[in-house]
């Protein structure tokens, strides 16, 4: 069998929803790009996610209006919230915790029709953000703010998180940067739902599953890694060259580089690297910003490595107020939407996703009762 390291190159499914050719993602169709660029809202990426199209006016008006009465959270679920706002815990493990609580009290659980399968969609896009915003005030001893049905999703997320209106510009920042996340082909944790959706699991072990993928840093948790970098070379005595040095020459690697399918540059990168430079000026940040650049210009000369989406979106979430350990879990609430697309999907093709793997261990094995064995010079025989 010829091995494909990490499924590196291999075409296991065909997909409406997401795609990258020649360089370009494309959500259903629709260039990223043009997506950003015309300031389409978030609620409509998720929309086309979903139903492989943009939304009609009457279509959007009563999407919209159902995820925000999905928002609400049951006061069990606060009360659940709270108790894991111990120490140590890190916020995407009450993340996880959270979705697969939603699981135990939905009595429609285990119910696989494609109705309820929408419904459920539906709740669990509309409440992360509700669980990320009232997780993210109960650890500092304050209580959770409800969601509004008056405002966007991106507003509502920042109303829950500070108990104020963010400005047009930061909403407008929280909408792109969600877009810019909501789906990626067949990565990680978008694959790790689809292989938990192939055995016909229920869609809560499916997000479940896609968040414990996410939350390692050699995916979605990168960026928090990438800000604790930034953090570490600003407080310190190195230059950016000597800092990126030693942690090369130590083999470590550099979160927030290089990537598995785009070899030239990763096309949310220069969305995100604008959107920073915008946010820091305004917030008055902009040493973070500069920091980026010159990590990113050092990398990229010496080392010839790219920045991917992990990179200047840490910078971003930054000036958007958001401390470092929810920054994955800002990365969730918009690739929920792209899970949810990927679920379904993989539901309706109905194969179960068994790789195989090749054994390279030991052959022709005698089995010796342990009854049997005698110990000479400390060695089994």
């Amino acid at each position: 069998m010829k091995i494909y390291k990490g499924l590196a190159g291999v075409v296991v499914s065909e997909t409406q929803i997401s795609s990258i050719v020649d360089n370009q993602l494309l959500f259903a169709g629709y260039n990223i790009d043009e997506l950003v660029t015309k300031g389409v809202s978030f609620e409509e990426v998720v929309y086309l996610l979903w139903h492989l199209k943009m939304p009609m006016e009457e279509e959007f008006q009563i999407f919209t209006t159902q995820l925000k009465e999905n928002c609400e959270l049951s006061d069990t679920i606060i009360t659940c919230l709270k108790i894991q706002t111990r120490q140590n815990l890190h916020p995407m493990s009450v993340l996880r915790s959270t979705i697969s609580l939603l699981g135990v009290f939905d009595p429609k659980a285990e119910e696989i029709d494609s109705e309820t399968i929408y419904e459920q969609s539906l709740s669990l896009q509309a409440k992360i953000p509700t669980i990320i915003a009232a997780y993210s005030r109960l650890r500092v001893g304050l209580d959770p703010i409800s969601p509004r049905m008056d405002i966007s999703f991106s507003a509502n997320f920042l109303y829950m998180l500070t108990g104020e209106e963010a400005s047009p510009m930061m909403v407008a920042a929280m909408n792109e940067s969600l877009v810019l996340h909501a789906d990626h082909d067949l990565n990680a944790s978008t694959f790790t739902a689809r292989v938990c959706a192939s055995t016909l699991s229920d869609i809560y072990s499916c997000i479940t599953a896609a968040i414990g993928s996410l939350k390692g840093p050699l995916h979605g948790g990168a960026n928090e890694r990438v800000f604790d970098m930034l953090v570490e070379i600003e407080n310190g005595e190195l230059s950016v060259a000597e800092y990126l040095d030693q942690k090369l020459d130590r083999r470590e690697k550099v979160m927030g580089f290089g990537h598995r399918v785009y070899k030239t540059e990763d096309p949310r990168k220069k969305h995100l690297k604008a959107l920073a430079k915008k946010l820091a000026t305004i917030t008055g940040k902009e040493q973070w910003y500069i920091l980026s650049c010159e990590v990113e210009e050092y990398l990229k000369t010496t080392k010839g490595l790219i920045p991917n989406v992990d990179f200047y979106s840490a910078t971003v979430y930054h000036c958007l107020g958001i401390n470092r350990d929810l920054f994955t879990l800002i990365f969730a609430m918009s690739r929920v939407s792209g899970w949810l697309g990927h679920i379904s999907e993989q539901k309706n093709e109905d194969c179960l996703i068994r790789p195989r793997s090749q054994y390279v261990g030991p052959k022709n094995q005698v089995y010796q009762p342990i009854n049997n064995q005698v110990v000479v010079g400390g060695v089994d025989i």
